[in-house]
């Protein structure tokens, strides 16, 4: 099953089956991480992969979409 992400949003990553038997990202369980779309490489949901970077800019590889969940969005206390 996969998840469709989109470039520019932010994800929690939770490992499935792809992603433990073939990590190919620098990612743990419960990071937050954002989808990129890279040049001159497939744009995200092809294949039902996409590239994350961490918050702070920091490229950490391909994985599954079905990997990402939605995070939730936090409300600032006034």
């Amino acid at each position: 099953m996969t998840t469709k992400v989109r470039a520019g949003a932010t994800y929690v990553f939770d490992a499935t089956f792809y992603d433990i038997i073939h990590p190919s990202a620098e990612v743990k369980n419960g990071d937050v991480v954002r989808v990129v779309n890279l040049k001159s490489a497939p744009k995200a949901n092809t294949m039902g992969q996409c590239h994350i970077e961490s918050l702070d800019g920091t490229f950490l590889g391909m994985v599954s979409t079905a990997s990402l969940t939605p995070a939730k969005k936090t409300r600032k206390a006034a």
